[in-house]
């Protein structure tokens, strides 16, 4: 029997550990890499991302768009793993980076602003895989490595995706924590832990600023820390739903290394985001 502790309230809950190895380095992250790019394992978003990719936008109608599933991007030696949801149909769909292109103030930048000023991105924007942008203990990855219509994977697609997650994370070897941007990447990434552990009920919620410790569930493969943060999309962004103060207390907490950073939550708001 042991514990998480989420946010000072604990959960009782049996533990089945099974281990897997961190093989991390540059030749395995290289291989799940190109596994990630070659997928074809959900036809839905496969025929969507094609067909975004042979339309184009008529902004970037000069563009060969990626048009393929997209990898994780960072430092190989990361100890914070930022996890999204998706690429972006007109975003990384188009760039093969992810979180860059959604425009000037997009997303990607919105995130990237926050990385700079706290000391682990070298730029604070992310418009092109070319434009020199370059992670310092951050790796960022998405639960869904397909653009899916109207942002909306299926629990299935999903579900299917963890797979190259788990085995991107096996290749980054001193990942401690997770930022979970928004509830889809947060449940995506408790769901993978809960094919290796048993969860308590109800599993933890999601929230900006929660903070699950995962550290009594043994010496495993995952993090110790899942950490909760709403996702830069624009309509969170525009309406104030999420500040660059509430972003910078965030990842400015986890660059001083607080063992149990206080975020500041957002009460009142919908744990949804």
């Amino acid at each position: 029997m042991t514990f998480l502790l989420v946010s000072g309230q604990s959960y009782h809950c049996s533990v089945t550990v099974q281990k897997s190895p961190r093989l991390g380095g540059p030749s395995a992250l290289a291989t799940v890499r190109a596994r990630i790019v070659a997928c074809e394992r959900c036809p839905r978003l496969r025929a969507y991302c094609r067909d975004v990719a042979r339309d184009r936008r008529a902004a970037y109608r000069d563009w060969i768009y990626w048009g393929r599933p997209v990898p994780g991007f960072g430092d190989p030696t990361a100890r914070i793993l930022v996890l999204g949801l998706a690429p972006a149909a007109h975003g990384a769909n188009r760039t093969g980076r992810v979180f860059t292109g959604d425009g000037t103030g997009g997303s990607g930048d919105f995130l990237m602003a926050a990385l700079h000023r706290a000391g682990f991105a070298n730029r604070p924007t992310s418009q092109h895989p070319d434009d020199g942008l370059e992670l310092t203990d951050v790796y960022i990855a998405a639960a869904v490595r397909c653009a899916p219509p109207k942002n909306k994977p299926s629990p299935r697609e999903i579900a299917t995706c963890l797979d190259h997650l788990a085995a991107e994370v096996a290749a980054l070897p001193r990942i401690e924590t997770v930022v979970a941007l928004g509830k889809i990447a947060w449940d995506a990434w408790l769901q993978l832990l809960g094919r290796r552990v048993a969860l308590p009920r109800p599993r933890p919620g999601f929230g900006h600023g929660a903070v699950v410790d995962l550290r009594t569930l043994g010496d495993h493969w995952t993090a110790r820390t899942l950490v909760g943060c709403y996702h830069p999309s624009r309509q969170n962004t525009n309406t104030g739903t999420v500040t660059p103060a509430m972003y910078d207390a965030l990842f400015q907490a986890l660059a001083g290394d607080r063992a149990d950073p206080r975020f500041g939550d957002a009460p009142g708001t919908p744990a949804t985001r």
